[in-house]
């Protein structure tokens, strides 16, 4: 990607061109953002010849101090900016503490004149993400120049990204917003991450998580855990979570009866033909959304019109007593099986359920929706529903040690917690969703197990597949609450 523009600012800063290396190239083998400029009046005029200038640019962005340069130290960077450089350097160093600052961290640049141009530069830097990388070069340029009295305003700047409006410290913000959402989830990252470790080219293909690895004939391409090689009619019916039962119980796998409902009629007689209590659950939503566990038959009408709103077709199930499990295999191994809990807080006598929640959603590690490798606990209907059938509410303060459960459903997206137990499951578990995912047809499959003992067999202790997913958030496996954490990225 190449923009040119032969034309300098004899009195200021200019933009000329701007190239976005995403492989190896003439100047690194580092996939880097150049940006060619004219400095102008500049040109005679280094760091040390600007007054005030480094103490009020160490002063803005502190992290520069860490930067070695090519002293190979921390302090290098403000060791040469007191002595006296030239501004391309400067901004070079600027976008790359702009970038680390919005939690893309790069540390790898060069600036180099360009032969037969006097006052022409390459300013170039790696990148971690193109778009946060190209707001960072602009913003680099305009932070420099708002430091230097009379600079007037860059020329050129739209040919590197569009303008964030208002004063240095709201583009600041701006930047940092962007980076937040062009960030990767945890899933989609450790993918990245595992592959960059083994020196496979990463490439966005969008502005969510469509990636490609790899380059020509081996390149694969992968939107978070689908891969293109995951079958499209395996997805298919995975999503189908009646047709999946009865695909496992055909092959004499361990699968809850039960059958599908349009009315509440249907959903009584199924639930009367299954016995209570049931699961009652959308055909085809996600992430636990609609669904009701141990509903018994003067809650069965409240789970129904609950599961309606995310589907017309409703499943009516039998119930499995036992704790909630994820496993998750690869290529057809089993890489990884965590035990998830329900979002709960814990009392302590002194606080409300309220107040307890807030307390434990300001853990670092908790954020909203898949951003973080935990999510915040959301108080809503549903929450206040299960509460009352204990006789608490939202302003309940529990006593002392007593565990109060939040939610239906052990889903991290609702603020669930993992427990690593991929040490514990037994032989034959594994095979079971092993040959689960075979089944199916996934070459990466979640498939949640309900079981009131994971070290012995299913069959044993009345435990069986609940539900089978294409696309498996992996963060669980990777950053468990409590357990040994799980380099699933690397399958």
């Amino acid at each position: 990607m190449l923009d040119t523009n032969a034309q300098a600012c004899e009195s200021g800063l200019s933009v000329l061109e701007v190239g976005v290396y995403r492989g190896p190239h003439i100047y690194s083998a580092t996939p880097m953002v150049r940006v060619q400029i004219d400095l102008g009046r500049f040109e005679t005029k280094p760091s040390s010849a600007l007054p005030g200038f480094s103490d009020a640019l160490l002063a803005a962005l502190p992290g520069l101090a860490q930067h070695g340069c090519s002293v190979g130290a921390p302090g290098g960077f403000v060791r040469r900016l007191v002595e006296g450089t030239w501004l391309g350097h400067v901004i070079e160093h600027v976008a790359l503490e702009l970038q680390t600052e919005a939690g893309f961290p790069q540390t790898r640049g060069k600036t180099r004149s360009v032969r037969g141009r006097p006052g022409c530069y390459n300013v170039m830097f790696a990148y971690g993400d193109e778009e946060v990388a190209r707001a960072s070069a602009r913003l680099a340029i305009e932070l420099v120049l708002d430091l230097i009295d009379g600079a007037p305003p860059a020329r050129g700047l739209d040919r590197i990204a569009d303008p964030s409006e208002g004063d240095i410290a709201a583009k600041r913000r701006a930047l940092n917003a962007l980076a937040a959402r062009r960030k990767l989830g945890p899933s989609t990252q450790a993918i990245v991450d595992a592959a960059k470790r083994r020196g496979v080219p990463v490439t966005r293909l969008d502005d969510r998580s469509f990636l490609r690895l790899g380059w020509g004939a081996a390149q694969r391409t992968l939107r978070a855990s689908i891969s293109s090689d995951t079958s499209h009619i395996a997805v298919e019916t995975a999503g189908d979570k009646d047709l999946t039962k009865r695909l496992l119980r055909q092959a004499a796998l361990p699968a809850p009866r039960g059958d599908v409902a349009r009315t509440l009629e249907e959903a009584r007689r199924i639930a009367g033909q299954i016995g209570y209590p049931v699961v009652v659950k959308p055909l085809s939503a996600n992430h636990g959304r609609g669904v009701s566990t141990d509903v018994s038959a003067d809650s069965l009408h409240q789970a129904f019109e609950q599961a309606l709103t995310h589907g017309r077709r409703v499943i009516v199930e039998q119930f499995y007593a036992g704790r909630d499990f994820r496993a998750l295999v690869i290529n057809g191994k089993l890489e990884a099986i965590a035990e998830r809990v329900p979002a709960y807080v814990d009392g302590d006598g002194v606080h409300s359920v309220a107040e307890l929640v807030a307390q434990k959603n300001q853990d670092e590690r908790r954020g909203d929706g898949h951003a973080n490798v935990m999510t915040r606990i959301a108080l809503d209907e549903a929450s206040a529903a299960l509460l009352a059938r204990s006789g608490l509410t939202f302003d309940t303060i529990p006593e002392t040690g007593a565990r109060v459960q939040l939610k239906q459903t052990a889903n991290l997206s609702t603020g669930g917690e993992a427990i690593d137990r991929t040490d514990d499951i037994h032989p034959v578990n594994r095979a079971i969703v092993e040959r689960a995912a075979a089944i199916i047809g996934l070459d990466i499959a979640g498939i949640d197990l309900v079981t009131p003992d994971i070290t012995r067999p299913l069959g044993e202790v009345g435990g069986g597949i609940v539900e089978i997913n294409a696309a498996p958030g992996l963060r669980m496996h990777l950053a468990p609450s409590r357990g040994r954490p799980r380099p699933v990225g690397d399958g």
